[in-house]
């Protein structure tokens, strides 16, 4: 008798949901200052500009902390580092809750301090999650994988925002870096039990292993018997040919263009929504999950799209482009909100 082939474990789609579920508690995280901070402005006495160097502070260090971060990933894992990121970025969090406890420049300046510790603590998170991906998927579906991990950043707004409205409405804005922060925590503990390299991993099986490693993964990467690399670089020579690259300055404005909309979203929207629109925090923490919601089932889309392409003999730069670009134009219907006054029609277009 001929014995059945294994069939594949699917060992890869549980990575998947763990890297989908720390991303959106990264983001949620991210925001939380923004559904604190009609509270925190009227609490520290903050004028608009200084609320946008409190919010602008986590991008500051956030930029700064890429090449560390990835050198990190590198030379540590993914496993550990990203650990140590989720670990220290949930409890900066919670420490911002004790603001409260402190007054005027003090307060401020602890803000904006924690702030930057939170934006250097998730630098590694993105780069983790590329690199995850790169090691347990095959190319052809990488792209629906990156979509989905990617469209965590706006179903966190659809699931976290409303709640933290509500945290905010009924036990006050220090509840929401408490809870955050007390989730994230949690997390990095999950992180650590369930995540390894495709090699390492206790629950996969061979025939899985050969399918993404035949469709290109790059199941080496993670593994903890992989040799450290010994070759030296020329750090600044490859800097150099990142920034020169065409199509990569394409990608660094592209890339530049959709973080501009995203920490809109994530910061000012639910500020605007409070201050100019008069909205209760409990009201603007649901409405600003609305444009969220688009956000998330636009990136899946986008994702799938892009796969389909490839699988029906599309160039794979025509197919990971398209999707961005037209994502991209429909953005361009925020200039609408200038022009109307209706709260239904502002969230419609947002």
């Amino acid at each position: 008798m001929t014995p059945h082939p294994t069939k594949a474990s699917r060992v890869r789609w549980l990575i998947l949901a763990i890297l989908f579920a720390v991303t959106t508690i990264n983001y949620a995280d991210r925001a939380t200052i923004a559904i604190a901070g009609p509270e925190l402005k009227k609490l520290l006495g903050l004028s608009p500009v200084q609320m946008g160097f409190v919010f602008s502070a986590f991008a500051w260090s956030y930029v700064l902390a890429q090449l560390p971060g990835g050198w990190l990933l590198d030379r540590f894992g993914s496993k550990r580092t990203y650990f140590l990121s989720i670990f220290l970025w949930s409890s900066f969090t919670m420490l911002m809750g004790t603001v409260g406890f402190l007054t005027g420049a003090a307060a401020v300046t602890t803000l904006f301090c924690l702030r930057l510790l939170i934006g250097a603590a998730e630098a590694p998170s993105f780069p983790g999650n590329s690199r995850l991906a790169s090691a347990w998927f095959p190319t052809a579906e990488r792209g629906t994988a990156a979509a989905i991990f990617n469209s965590a950043q706006y179903f966190a707004t659809v699931l976290f925002a409303p709640l933290m409205g509500w945290l905010v409405h009924s036990f006050g804005w220090e509840s929401v870096f408490y809870v955050m922060g007390g989730l994230g925590i949690v997390m990095a503990f999950i992180w650590r039990k369930t995540v390894y390299g495709p090699k390492d991993h206790p629950g996969i099986n061979a025939a899985e292993l050969a399918y993404i490693e035949a469709g290109g993964a790059l199941v080496d990467l993670e593994s903890k018997d992989k040799a450290v690399a010994t070759t030296e670089l020329d750090t600044w020579s490859c800097i150099r040919q990142l920034l020169g690259n065409r199509m990569l300055l394409g990608v660094y404005i592209g890339q530049y263009c959709i973080n501009t909309l995203t920490y809109f979203f994530l910061t000012w929207f639910p500020v605007y929504l409070v201050t100019e629109r008069h909205m209760t925090i409990l009201k603007a923490g649901f409405v600003a999950a609305l444009p969220a919601v688009a956000g998330f089932l636009g990136g899946v889309l986008g994702g799938v799209i892009s796969d389909r392409m490839i699988k029906s003999g599309t160039s794979l730069s025509m197919a990971r482009k398209t999707p961005i670009v037209g994502g991209m134009l429909l953005a361009m219907a925020m200039i609408v909100c200038n022009y109307v006054d209706a709260d239904w029609l502002v969230v419609l277009v947002m």
